[in-house]
């Protein structure tokens, strides 16, 4: 029998409702939202805004309208204990003299993982674990992907016909979905910390990686660019927006023509003519990178889903048909037989505009 209560199930899911309003503006920090009650009543709540800014609970303590003594605090991440860019959240709440701490799951950062509660629970504050945990980490995912796994969470977006094309064989790609499906992708962008192509879609479509509707974020997302032998032009408008781009080679010898922009060259061992994508993916955890969204023609997309790197693809199909002169979503010439197909699970799906948005996860071979 659960030791949580209705209330507890009540006001933990107002913590997790707050805690997805920094979806766009949190990273790389997690999600996390606060809500503190008295006797049944909300007396303070807050959410973490952005990197840098006050955490949650620190926010739900300045917005108490009464003394928050005795009060029972519901966190959908355990309270930091260390010094970071703002002070440990776990010593502001025992100096407040709360009561109990109910927290959805713990932090997996080494610098917290489980500290935080001890501290509580040291303080003589009863702390509860585990109400709504899974709902937690799917809504950090990235988070624990890059601390426990040390890589991002890879998202593939994909855009095609109903027969499954992303462009014409000669390169013709815009617009294959509506504006409606094209304005979604901009939230998909916002909520990543990085966004992430190869160099054949730079050169066939140029594309800005950035998102367009500046009210979704503080600052630009990563752009990610893989270019195995440096033939990106310095005019590519991934090096003319605002923000920063990192570009991962195998051969570094033109790269003087990148250095007066504002770019990082990565060298990365050579795997089969193309860059090492367990590189890229453990270097941008390093970075701080909780979720990247790839977009991506069928060779970088194929490669990807062959090594088992796509944790979740986000696919938005036009209705209409593109015919035999095109160029599929994936391009994987070791597939042979049948037995060699990915198989998937559809998590969602639903129209947006006259298009639908398929979710699926690859299942592991």
């Amino acid at each position: 029998m659960s030791d949580f209560t209705l209330a507890d199930h009540k006001y933990m899911a107002c913590a997790l409702k707050l805690a997805k309003k920094g979806q766009f503006s949190s990273h790389p920090n997690p999600q996390v939202g606060c809500v503190i009650v008295i006797d049944d009543k909300v007396i303070g709540e807050g959410w973490h805004q952005s990197y840098g800014a006050p955490h949650a609970e620190i926010n739900a303590l300045s917005s108490a309208t009464q003394s928050v003594t005795g009060a029972t605090v519901y966190v959908n991440l355990e309270p930091c204990s260390h010094q970071g860019k703002t002070g440990p959240c776990c010593e502001a709440l025992i100096r407040a003299g709360v009561a109990r701490v109910v927290v959805a799951c713990e932090d997996p950062y080494e610098k917290v993982a489980g500290k935080g509660i001890a501290a509580l629970n040291a303080a003589g504050i009863k702390v509860s674990i585990g109400l709504f945990e899974s709902e937690s980490r799917k809504l950090n995912r990235g988070f624990f992907s890059r601390i426990e796994r040390q890589k991002p969470f890879v998202r593939l977006k994909v855009a095609a016909s109903m027969d499954g094309a992303t462009a014409m064989n000669n390169g013709e790609s815009q617009w294959i979905t509506g504006s409606a499906a094209r304005a979604d992708v901009q939230k998909l962008r916002a909520s990543s910390g990085a966004i992430m192509t190869g160099i054949g879609t730079v050169k066939n479509d140029d594309p800005a990686l950035t998102v367009r509707e500046k009210n979704l974020v503080l600052e630009q997302p990563l752009r990610v660019l893989l270019d195995s032998q440096l033939r990106v032009s310095p005019k590519a408008k991934i090096f003319h927006e605002n923000g920063r781009t990192k570009v991962f080679c195998i051969n570094d010898e033109k790269r003087a023509k990148l250095e007066t922009l504002n770019v990082s060259i990565i060298q990365t061992k050579n795997s089969h003519n193309h860059v090492a994508l367990s590189e890229v993916l453990y270097d941008l955890a390093q970075e701080g990178i909780n979720d990247l969204l790839v977009e991506a023609g069928p060779i970088l997309s194929g490669n990807l889903l062959s090594l088992g790197m796509i944790d979740e693809l986000v696919i938005y199909q036009a209705p209409h048909i593109m015919g035999s002169e095109v160029k599929p979503m994936f391009r994987t010439p070791a597939w042979k037989t049948l037995a060699d197909k990915q198989q998937l699970v559809i998590v969602d799906i639903r129209k947006v505009g006259q298009d639908y948005k398929i979710i699926a996860k690859p299942v592991d071979k």
